[in-house]
């Protein structure tokens, strides 16, 4: 369709004189939307109570079984980006863009009519499958476009585009538990035409960073840059093409590395609401808890940031050493600080480790960068992130079904969380030994096309020519 063609790549080349930092409002306009999913467990308690309205009644679904269309969410973002990473590489941001606002705004409607007729399967299609490929696309739409447009600050270009989707609960949650009171009656929760209010919203927003982004011209650079010399930070100035990157070690390491840090910082994420208000039982409201969650999703938004452009002057390496030591400390203590019932230090060490879960985010792009190089970037993170499909289902599930299996037998309060707390310590310690195995890619793997070696190795590919090496 001619009136669809504004969505092409040729048509989103910035002109000349086009300043950069117009880029990240659109990448942010995007990521803001789609970090709503960091919000989910808001709707958890509405929604285990759709039949009973002030409490469960027999036929409602539980929260474990509630906590699927969050996972499910997941494994699609994870599975779409790694399917549609090198489709977005061809077609460019916008294409890409608009898909992610169709899928996501239209996975809102269809999971509201699964609620409103109490049918959870339709649910999880709304939500989790047409939701969950929304967030993929949406996910990796703006970050190798912005790897592109600094070169210079790899590490700070991402957190400029992935701190939005931390960022996405600080507004979510709060909007969401106000439309919900909005919408409740005696006769329902609010949840449905909540959702179908975000849905209609979030695409009208996205909608502004499809019309925004913009392209770097070909061998386009910033005045003055100089491509860095390889490093002790194992910063290549090679290329690696997606197909080879995949059977490297480095990429399975990293893998792990995210994978990891993604199981324990999602566990806490998807359970934040009820987790606070059980670790503090009668202490903390469930208005108070939806401010927690906000609260994360600001540590959420500001780790991303501030985490990947410290990475830009210590490393990536050293980022992620300390992402997986100073957690796996903070988790093993989670347990015993919500004994002792001090709320403000549990709260304090959320906020820390949340940070560092969005750090890592935020600065696997980078490192991906370092190693593999820019010119399939997007197409090696959206691969990578099946780790986040993996980890979207084994952290939830940890700490849902353990917690479960605690109250069935008889234990309440933080020590239902001891034995999940205590497990996401031992996969950060593997992290950590991961983090420490990641050499520098072997030759081999490296791109031969004509501009090896010349520092313009993404040019053709950027531009939409054939590379012969898209995998």
């Amino acid at each position: 369709m001619a009136v669809l063609s504004f969505l092409d790549r040729e048509h989103s080349i910035a002109p000349p004189g086009y300043s950069r930092w117009l880029v990240p409002p659109a990448a942010l306009a995007i990521h803001l939307s789609i970090g709503q999913v960091y919000a989910f467990s808001v709707f958890k308690i509405p929604m285990s109570r759709l039949l009973g309205i002030t409490s469960s009644a027999p036929g409602d679904w539980k929260q474990s079984t509630i906590a699927w269309v969050f996972s499910v969410a997941i494994v699609f973002l994870g599975l779409s980006a790694a399917v549609f990473g090198a489709w977005l590489e061809r077609v460019g941001p916008r294409r890409a863009m608009f898909a992610a606002a169709v899928c996501f705004g239209g996975g809102f409607l269809v999971a509201a009519v699964g609620v409103h007729l109490h049918l959870f399967p339709l649910v999880v299609l709304g939500y989790g499958v047409l939701g969950g490929c929304g967030l993929g696309i949406g996910y990796i739409s703006p970050v190798s476009t912005l790897i592109k447009w600094f070169p210079d600050r790899p590490g700070m270009a991402t957190g400029l585009a992935i701190m939005g989707f931390g960022g996405g609960a600080m507004i979510a949650s709060p909007l969401s538990a106000t439309l919900m009171t909005h919408y409740r009656t005696a006769a329902s929760t609010g949840v449905a035409p909540t959702f179908v209010t975000l849905g209609v919203a979030y695409f009208v927003y996205m909608l502004f960073g499809v019309f925004t982004v913009r392209l770097p011209a070909a061998g386009w650079a910033p005045p003055g840059y100089v491509p860095p010399a390889a490093s002790h930070r194992m910063i290549t100035t090679a290329n690696v093409a997606v197909s080879a990157a995949v059977r490297t070690t480095q990429f399975w390491l990293l893998w792990v590395m995210l994978c990891f840090n993604v199981t324990a910082g999602i566990g806490i994420l998807e359970q934040a609401s009820p987790m606070i208000q059980e670790m503090f039982n009668g202490r903390v409201t469930a208005a108070a808890a939806a401010g927690f969650v906000g609260l994360l999703s600001i540590a959420n938004m500001a780790g991303r940031f501030l985490w990947s452009s410290l990475s830009d002057y210590i490393g990536r390496p050293a980022t992620y050493a300390t992402f997986f030591a100073l957690g796996a400390v903070l988790y093993w203590l989670i347990p015993g600080i919500g004994e002792g019932g001090r709320v403000w230090l549990f709260v304090l060490v959320a906020v820390v480790v949340i940070s560092m879960y969005g750090g890592g985010f935020a600065t696997i792009p980078a490192y991906l960068r370092d190693l593999f190089g820019t010119m399939q970037v997007g197409a090696i993170h959206g691969r990578l992130l099946t780790a986040w499909s993996a980890a979207g289902i084994f952290g939830p599930l940890l700490v849902n079904y353990i917690r479960e299996a605690q109250i069935q037998g008889g234990i309440h309060g933080p020590d239902a969380y001891r034995p999940s707390m205590h497990l996401m310590t031992l996969l950060l310690v593997i992290g950590f030994v991961a983090n420490v195995l990641v050499r520098p890619v072997d030759e081999r793997y490296h791109f031969r096309g004509e501009t090896e070696g010349s520092g313009t190795a993404a040019a053709p590919y950027a531009a939409g020519a054939p590379t012969g090496a898209t995998g």
